[in-house]
């Protein structure tokens, strides 16, 4: 994913993602699968919430130091 490209997975948000949420489902994924959403700015929280009350965040790591 290039910096260049990468959108906020924020529903309706066309922003520049700056920040890459790692998580997984437990009852989906193997312990080491990490799926991920890209947030800009604004939404980096509310999206980090969302998959913190479930139980899903592992990891918040800037866009640019990424390696996935």
């Amino acid at each position: 994913m290039s910096d260049e490209s990468a959108v906020c997975s924020a529903k309706g948000c066309r922003d520049a993602a700056v920040w890459v949420l790692a998580w997984n489902n437990p009852k989906v994924h193997t312990p080491e699968r990490r799926k991920t959403w890209v947030a800009c700015e604004e939404h980096r929280e509310h999206l980090s919430q969302f998959l913190g009350v479930r139980g899903f965040l592992k990891d918040v790591v800037p866009l640019s130091e990424w390696e996935g």
